[in-house]
């Protein structure tokens, strides 16, 4: 019997969808490569291309300026996905403000933020050291600080509310301290800089940020 033409057509639009997501996966990573090698400004669309494997028009068509090239793979760099919905609305975002324990949410805090800097924090720098230069990796910068400041107040908050910040620490400096210490400029220093390794950075991170909140360790 013969297959239905429905079938046929959801099988062949299945196939693009994933050629198509391997060629994005070859750019971003070409990209990635590339950005923090040279730079947002030194970095030209014609060798991503190149070192992606693909035509400058393919890179074009899915990306037609450098600018859309580099927020789409920071913010999947960022995501670890393509799936569309943003670190600060993600499901383990929320369950660490939700976290009663107020040790554990901020173990499970600095984990993520781990994660999320080893996978990004080179690419969050580079939007830093452009920002002065170019205007959309400055509102690129300006807009990725704004979400991660949103981040750490809504769980110094949470920690506010169940009383557990040091005494005489309110929800806002405390959201303070977590956007220093956990900033990807400390990341760099540590990680590329001093040559630390990523779990005595997390360790770190995690034993000071309890004394600084908590009071304890």
């Amino acid at each position: 019997m013969p297959e239905p033409v429905n079938q046929k057509r959801s099988y062949r639009s299945a196939k693009r969808a994933e050629a198509a997501a391997t060629t994005r996966a070859r750019i971003r990573e070409a990209a990635a490569r590339l950005f923090t090698e040279n730079g947002y400004t030194g970095t030209r669309m014609k060798e991503v291309a190149a070192l992606a494997g693909v035509g400058e028009r393919t890179l074009y068509d899915a990306f037609p300026t450098k600018a859309a090239l580099f927020g789409h793979t920071l913010g999947v760099t960022l995501a670890g996905d393509e799936e569309p919905v943003a670190v600060p609305e993600r499901p383990e975002t929320l369950a660490i403000r939700d976290e009663p324990d107020p040790e554990r949410a901020i173990g499970r805090a600095v984990d993520q933020m781990t994660d999320l800097l080893e996978r990004a924090g080179d690419l969050i720098m580079v939007t830093v050291e452009a920002a002065g230069a170019d205007p959309d990796m400055r509102a690129s910068a300006d807009a990725g600080a704004e979400a991660t400041y949103g981040v750490h107040l809504a769980l110094a908050t949470a920690l506010e509310e169940r009383g557990a910040l040091r005494p005489g620490l309110d929800a806002r400096t405390a959201a303070d301290t977590l956007f220093a210490l956990a900033s990807p400029h400390m990341h760099q220093l540590l990680r590329r800089h001093r040559g630390w390794t990523r779990e005595t950075y997390r360790v770190w991170l995690r034993r000071v940020l309890v004394a600084e909140l908590l009071g304890s360790h």
